[in-house]
């Protein structure tokens, strides 16, 4: 499986995607400037966190309208996986690949450190190797995670079982305890924890590394029904 991270003007979470995809799960993958991939080749695309153009505007807003985003799109139309993760996250909810929008924490605070996650859907392509209600632990590092959606989209979300993760201690006042979300089609996931910083026990968590089995082991699956 081949992965696209993708780096943007102010990315400061890309060498964690890279190192968990190609160093700690075994997969190709490469670093991608955003404007100057073409993303035609790759199986997965990773929006990893960090500040992208300084957060200016709103996090996420400025990387949203980048000319990459069309090749995003695309690849996420085509039903292959896309993972945003942080400010990946807010880039996904900008750009209208995912629902809500994010508000600064509640206490208006940068937060870095771990969290308890409940699994709420475990029959995602990002999620099958976790338990239905399994607790897991990673770490968020984020000013802007308070996710945001009116009435109608927080039921619509619930509904669809879009909701893949959700914090046991909301730290951010997120609505409804929501710390990661899918799209209906179910191949682009958002999420503020970051999965790719608790893929070895030495980082004080290895919780995140079945994710990114799930991705690797569904795509394998759905590789070699199609031969």
């Amino acid at each position: 499986m081949k992965f696209a991270v993708i780096v943007f003007p102010g990315s400061n979470c890309d060498r964690d995607m890279y190192h968990a995809a190609g160093d700690v799960l075994g997969m190709e993958a490469d670093l991608v400037w955003y404007e100057t991939g073409n993303l035609e080749n790759y199986d997965a695309i990773l929006l990893p966190g960090g500040f992208s153009y300084g957060d200016y505007l709103r996090s996420g807003a400025i990387a949203s309208a980048s000319g990459v985003m069309q090749q995003i799109k695309a690849h996420a139309g085509a039903g292959k996986p896309v993972l945003g993760v942080c400010n990946g996250f807010q880039i996904l909810l900008e750009a209208g690949l995912l629902p809500g929008a994010m508000l600064p924490n509640k206490h208006l605070s940068f937060m870095c450190h771990h969290e308890a996650l409940a699994v709420a859907n475990h029959e995602t392509r990002f999620t099958t190797s976790y338990d239905k209600g399994e607790i897991i632990h990673l770490p968020i590092a984020h000013g802007e995670g308070n996710y945001f959606a009116d009435d109608e989209t927080l039921s619509e979300l619930k509904r669809n079982n879009q909701i893949v993760f959700t914090y046991e201690n909301n730290p951010n006042g997120s609505a409804a305890n929501i710390a990661g979300i899918i799209n209906r089609q179910g191949n682009v996931l958002g999420m503020m924890p970051h999965p790719e910083r608790a893929v070895e026990k030495l980082l004080g968590s290895n919780d995140g590394f079945r994710l990114f089995q799930s991705l690797i082991e569904n795509w394998r699956n759905a590789y070699a029904a199609n031969l």
